[in-house]
């Protein structure tokens, strides 16, 4: 069983259609990366899986673990272990980051009806984990970006992946804003967590991350579908050419280029 399988996927915001037959699978253990010209949905893509409000499937499906994603609350889309990184993460004053990380994983756990975490195991674990992130104590004591840095914005959303170590983990555009040190952090930071029973969604413009993170697949989004497929090479070749090539390509004409990786 896929870990994600989209098929068919038509869906919009506000009655506008902007996925347009999309289909990827996503087996456990991959890391997926998807690339783009401005406009092709991709950002449309996270946001729906998340569940969030006013981004609706018009018709497709979208199943995580066997379950229907598309039917599912986005509370409980996290507590089954999928995680959206954003590309502009919201600040929220008053609400410091270290309280945001404990409420956020005991969440989930009592979602999976396990044990909350105590304080004191939680201190030690997030401590031990902010520091591969470069994240230091003061920033974990701050209102929850507020006041950060670009760099240290994403540094904070991935060492929320970290806390709370979901199944699925979607990163639309982390990369945006970041500066060679700040993406060498985040990049080894998703890198500590691949692993064989976790699946990554990696949304970008640039290259520059894909030869951090080495995904398995790469994949070309053109007009809200999947046009052409292939490994770390296909980034390399946007690199150097740009999305030309594939914007002339109309919806049922992509042939074997447009299919995902099954």
């Amino acid at each position: 069983m896929a870990l994600l399988e989209i098929e068919n996927l038509h869906a919009g915001v506000d009655d506008k259609t902007i996925l347009n037959g999309f289909d990827l699978t996503i087996e456990a253990g991959e890391v997926h990366a998807i690339m783009g010209p401005n406009g092709s949905g991709k950002s449309t893509l996270s946001y729906l899986l998340a569940g969030r409000d006013g981004y609706e499937a018009q018709n497709g499906s979208a199943r995580f673990d066997g379950a229907d994603l598309l039917d599912m609350e986005p509370e409980a889309r996290a507590i089954a272990g999928l995680f959206l990184a954003f590309q502009y993460p919201l600040e929220i004053p008053g609400v410091t980051n270290m309280t945001f990380l404990r409420t956020a994983l005991n969440a989930v756990r009592r979602g999976r009806g396990e044990d909350e975490m105590d304080p004191a195991s939680f201190l030690r674990m997030v401590r031990e984990k902010s520091r591969a992130m470069g994240v230091d104590d003061d920033m974990l004591k701050r209102p929850l970006n507020v006041g950060f840095s670009g760099g240290e914005k994403k540094r904070n959303e991935v060492l929320q992946m970290a806390v709370l170590e979901p199944r699925l983990a979607i990163l639309d555009e982390t990369d945006s804003g970041l500066d060679i040190d700040a993406l060498q952090t985040v990049a080894d930071g998703v890198n500590a967590m691949r692993n064989d029973a976790r699946g990554m969604l990696v949304i970008t413009h640039y290259q520059r991350l894909l030869d951090f993170i080495k995904p398995d697949f790469v994949h070309v989004m053109v007009r809200g579908r999947i046009v052409r497929s292939g490994g770390p090479e296909l980034a390399e070749e946007l690199e150097r050419s740009g999305y030309g090539a594939y914007l002339g390509t109309q919806t049922g004409e992509a042939g074997e280029a447009g299919a995902a990786h099954a």
